[in-house]
């Protein structure tokens, strides 16, 4: 088989990619390890920048989002038994954020590539990209059985943190920035309608806690707990009397809950691999960076990405500027960092690193500085809507 691009990875990142790319001619095969139901079962967050937004739009997979998807004009921090809200629209020249679910995103981009008839293995086994340093470039596969070749010009890496992708580049070509962080997210799901029409990020001498939603009757909730800890310690009961806990009390006594109908503990890290690019392979999203949730960071630079690789390629195709293809890596990089800084301040002001009384004053103290300045609010409000992207020229 020969193709102009072969993705690795079915994510959204993958789909998205392949989309963008298909709607410009440029012709692309996905290969992916796991099934359609397996791609689609991971719960992960929804909070959508203006810039995927657009992205999505871009690929013509906007009219559920459009229609389900819920515009957040702001979110509130919430510290010494006060809540303060952060105008997103006000501080940003009108930019907001929408909540619509990670999973719905990529059932949107699987349907659509069902329906345009381009190639995607699923189910793919021994999936190995060879000759990125070459013009020839491939990637190998066995798929019932059988063992297949693609031949291509381009290889994009979107399977994942712990996918092939990166696995396949020598130790000393790569560089890793990492920091673990000594606590996860014990979360939940539930059939009720969220505390409040917007987010909720609390500061608590008890822990971190997050009301989040996934639609007006699905309520997504968090609370900062032990890496030691497992699901089955955490009675649905436990969960809400942490959670009230951790909120003020008018926050509290409105929380409606309801039996979990989900439950997982989530470890938190921060990560960047550098350079995002060898040869002709393009590492993309969580195969190059991860970043702690507490900044709605993930899938939204994941999508920077995209859009930075599918430009170049656009413009390699079609304009023939072989030019840009060194310049992918730099350019995603400074924005990934910039995102990966948001995401470190966020989780480091939010959440319990210890016992000492100091550093909770401390975190309360900058959350009030932040919340009474409109720079401050104006710097959190622009990290959280998305930086902009990076013009391609």
């Amino acid at each position: 088989m020969k193709t102009q691009v072969a993705i690795i990875g079915a994510g959204p990142s993958g789909l998205l990619l392949g989309r963008l790319l298909e709607l410009q001619g440029i012709d692309n095969i996905i290969i992916e390890a796991k099934s359609p139901d397996y791609v689609l079962s991971r719960i992960r967050a929804g909070v959508l920048e203006q810039g995927l937004q657009n992205l999505l739009r871009e690929a013509k997979v906007n009219q559920r989002m459009e229609k389900e998807g819920m515009v957040h004009d702001g979110f509130a921090l919430t510290f010494s038994g006060r809540e303060e809200r952060i105008d997103l629209k006000a501080h940003t020249g009108g930019k907001t954020v929408m909540v619509y679910g990670q999973t719905e995103v990529t059932k949107d981009l699987m349907e659509a590539r069902t329906a345009s008839g381009s190639v995607t293995f699923y189910e793919a086994e021994d999936v190995t990209p060879h000759d990125m340093y070459t013009d020839t470039p491939s990637v190998t596969f066995k798929k019932d059985g059988k063992q297949h070749t693609i031949e291509c010009e381009y290889i994009a890496g979107c399977d994942g943190f712990h996918g092939i992708a990166r696995q396949s580049i020598a130790a000393d070509a790569i560089k890793i920035f990492e920091r673990v962080y000594p606590f996860g997210w014990l979360g939940i799901l539930s059939r009720t309608p969220p505390v409040s029409h917007e987010l909720i990020y609390a500061n608590h001498e008890r822990g971190f806690a997050l009301c989040s939603m996934r639609s007006a009757m699905l309520s997504r909730y968090y609370v900062q707990c032990s890496l030691e800890d497992k699901t089955e310690a955490w009675s649905d009961e436990r969960f809400w009397d942490e959670l009230r806990a951790r909120l003020p009390e008018k926050t509290a006594t409105a929380l409606i809950t309801g039996p979990s109908i989900e439950k997982s503990i989530a470890p938190l890290r921060s990560f960047v691999a550098e350079p995002m690019q060898f040869g002709n392979l393009f590492l993309v999203g969580d195969a190059a960076h991860i970043v702690p949730p507490t900044g709605a960071k993930g899938l939204n630079l994941a999508a920077s990405d995209v859009y930075t690789l599918y430009h170049i390629l656009r413009k390699r195709y079609k304009e023939g500027r072989l030019d840009l293809i060194k310049k992918y890596s730099e350019i995603c990089l400074r924005r990934v960092w910039k995102a990966e800084r948001f995401s470190w301040w966020m989780t480091s002001i939010l959440h319990k690193f210890s016992d000492d009384p100091f550093n909770q004053r401390i975190q309360e103290a900058e959350l009030s500085y932040y919340t009474s300045s409109e720079a401050g609010r104006t710097t959190i409000a622009e990290n959280y809507v998305g930086l902009p992207y990076e013009i391609i020229e």
